[in-house]
């Protein structure tokens, strides 16, 4: 966000209102795993559950009360102790900030004192203060937003790794009704014209890696109607002794989804989930390749009369009839089941469901400048090691669902909710 006032529609009643929601999600989150469960570590690159309860609380005070407001902050150690996550390259170089973490009771007190600050900050701090632009206090207050919101995402997927018994079921959150179809195949490539894309941000919140916004000519090319799915990948398992996705296992011979609260038969019409290695793989074998980012683009928002769309859909905000994400459902669902979320060419499910890798390397667009509130955010990944995604998987916020959004990860890591579709 290049100003330091709030977009348009967005006031203080509306951050304390996203706050406390933000704040109850969580804890819903962090009662999935057994109380016992509470100093394990489901994934060796990330941090154990005991970090991301005081990170949250401890992001928000350092980010608004002390970096933006200028203010002390509420406890000095703990604002050190949960100040970052953790993404080495491989378990070897993964290493814990503390051999011994505080108790939950601590955490959770602390987290309750930062809660307390945070909304009297939203409430009554002058956080649009134009004398000292580059404190960027409206841009603090909606990244702390947005930053939680990341990370119920990161904890869904780290839980997903944790065994059944060390989880309680829970009901989706968000559960929305959708058509229940399997997609047709009849016309399984969709040609796109060459033209126009918009990629990048200029007008409205955005994490730096987002800016400045850039129109970039897009060649012709074909892609795919739908993810990949389960039962194609199966295919190419069979014909290349293609080592299994993560999220599948093998019982009584048979091939299994690894889902949130329960293993159950492959669901073979439902997107695939693999690593960018994977996927990358994949489209070679079909002669093909993944698209770019600005591919994306121009499929998801691109329309045959030049014009482009805020959504793959339209200009209309994001609700459940559109996609599988705002954790409608804890897992993947049959692609194709959103036709109202489809693109303007007709290609479905570019936002939920998965994350969509493409092949372009995750890097500051011309023009790039950290954001004052967060200078570290992206910058230091610009390493030639991390790939851009797109999209929304059923785990993401619908508040995280803009043009402009760019996720990213290495392209070995199997534990994001990320799936691809081919282009030529």
């Amino acid at each position: 966000m290049r100003h330091s006032s709030f977009p348009g529609g967005i006031n203080r009643q509306t951050l304390v209102r996203w706050f406390r929601e933000g704040r109850q999600r969580t804890r819903n989150v962090f009662a999935i795993p057994r109380a016992e469960s509470y100093y394990d570590r489901p994934i060796r690159l990330r941090n154990p559950i005991v970090f991301y309860e005081g990170h949250l609380p401890a992001f928000t005070v350092n980010t608004l009360i002390k970096l933006a407001l200028k203010q002390r902050g509420i406890d000095e150690r703990y604002e050190d102790l949960f100040s970052r996550g953790i993404d080495p390259e491989s378990e070897d170089e993964a290493r814990s900030p503390t051999d011994l973490w505080p108790k939950r009771e601590e955490i959770q007190n602390y987290g309750a004192r930062a809660d307390a600050a945070i909304e009297s900050a939203l409430r009554e701090a002058t956080i649009e203060d134009s004398r000292v632009p580059q404190l960027r206090g409206a841009e603090a207050a909606i990244a702390i937003l947005e930053h939680e919101q990341m990370h119920q995402e990161t904890l869904l997927y780290m839980f997903h790794e944790m065994p059944y018994e060390k989880k309680v079921r829970r009901a989706p959150f968000a559960p929305a009704t959708r058509e229940s179809r399997i997609a047709s195949r009849e016309s399984p490539t969709i040609p796109i014209p060459a033209g126009v894309a918009t990629i990048g941000n200029d007008d409205s919140f955005g994490w730096d890696n987002e800016f400045p916004s850039m129109r970039l000519d897009v060649p012709a090319f074909e892609i795919d109607r739908h993810n990949v799915t389960n039962g194609e990948y199966l295919e190419y398992m069979r014909a290349t002794d293609a080592k299994r996705p993560h999220f599948w296992l093998r019982e009584n011979g048979n091939w299994c989804w690894r889902g949130m609260f329960d293993a159950v038969p492959l669901p073979l019409n439902s997107p695939v989930y693999v690593t960018h290695d994977e996927a990358s793989a994949y489209a070679r074998w079909r002669g093909k390749r993944l698209p770019t980012e600005a591919e994306y683009h121009r499929a998801a928002f691109g329309t045959p009369s030049g014009e482009e769309r805020v959504y793959p859909w339209g200009n209309e905000p994001p609700d459940e009839t559109r996609g599988n994400f705002a954790f409608a459902n804890w897992d993947p669902v049959p692609v194709g089941s959103y036709p109202a979320g489809a693109s303007a060419w007709g290609v479905h499910d570019l936002v939920g469901n998965g994350w969509e890798w493409t092949s372009t390397v995750f890097a500051g667009f011309p023009g790039f400048q950290p954001m004052p509130s967060y200078a570290n955010y992206s910058a230091d990944f610009f390493d030639g090691k991390h790939y851009v995604l797109k999209g929304a998987s059923p785990a993401t916020a619908r508040e995280l669902i803009r043009r402009s959004f760019r996720n990213w990860f290495r392209p070995n890591y199997p534990y994001v909710y990320a799936t691809f579709r081919c282009a030529a």
